[in-house]
């Protein structure tokens, strides 16, 4: 299974719920890898730490391997780091993604990403990849390579206007380049219960008949000080409240 977490706007939580996500996965038993291609390299940092900017190989060696001629290129599985979690491996983000990606669009580079993907999946049982906030060149190559869509959602009006262009996006990339395609669910993050505003809205979202998943992500400071630690809830602090709706969103999906 190959799930990409997209949602254009920033701080919606796509970084947190990937790593929780695939961290339960992991601790499962699945052998679990997760593509961080957000140039601010959130997921990899909460996966690996400081080790993060101290990777020999990261997802910019990646790409730019497929800008030169090379005799004997390298394996998509080579630039893949293990993390201290058994079964989770990450393949880690760099700022200077975002230098690339001009070039990469204009060599017409978007089915790479899906093929290395295939291959990867000989390996690893499931893949989830992050994204920037924003539909460019290495959001459309997660949606080509994805089997599944989940799209994060904080319970604001803002972000429920951009989740119908956000949603015709994703049909558009359906139609162009992958029929399989389908939106797994929207992931509501964030959620304060006892508030009127952020009720109402998802509400409204399930009565429209959009595909909200049943699991609500409630709002945290544990969520910070797991990502100042470097460790999933699932690791960190399985008993806690946050832990509990990871694992019963992670049951939910397909």
């Amino acid at each position: 299974m190959i799930r990409v977490v997209f949602n254009q706007k920033g701080g919606v939580g796509k970084s947190t719920i990937t790593c929780n996500l695939a961290a339960i996965s992991a601790s499962t038993g699945n052998r679990t890898l997760v593509i961080d291609l957000d140039p601010q390299g959130n997921s990899s940092h909460y996966l690996l730490g400081d080790r993060a900017d101290k990777s020999d190989l990261s997802l910019v060696d990646f790409f730019s391997q497929m800008l030169t001629l090379t005799y004997k290129p390298k394996r998509p599985d080579e630039f893949v780091i293990s993390t201290p979690f058994q079964n989770l491996d990450i393949m880690v983000a760099h700022p200077d993604l975002t230098e690339l990606e001009g070039k990469l669009e204009s060599r017409y580079k978007m089915l790479k990403l899906r093929d290395a993907v295939q291959k990867l999946s000989s390996i690893y049982n499931v893949i989830f990849i992050d994204t920037p906030p924003a539909l460019n060149f290495y959001t459309r190559s997660a949606l080509i390579a994805a089997d599944s869509c989940l799209i994060p959602f904080d319970c604001d009006e803002f972000s429920k206007q951009a989740l119908y262009t956000l949603l015709a996006n994703v049909s558009e990339i359906q139609a162009d380049h992958n029929e399989d395609l389908r939106v797994e669910g929207i992931i509501v993050n964030q959620f304060q219960p006892r508030a009127n505003l952020p009720r109402r809205i998802v509400s409204g979202l399930i009565e429209e008949g959009l595909p909200v998943l049943g699991t609500y992500i409630s709002s945290s400071v544990r969520i910070r000080e797991s990502h100042e630690q470097a460790k999933p809830m699932v690791y960190y602090d399985p008993r806690h409240k946050i832990s509990a709706e990871f694992q019963d969103l992670y049951k939910s999906l397909g």
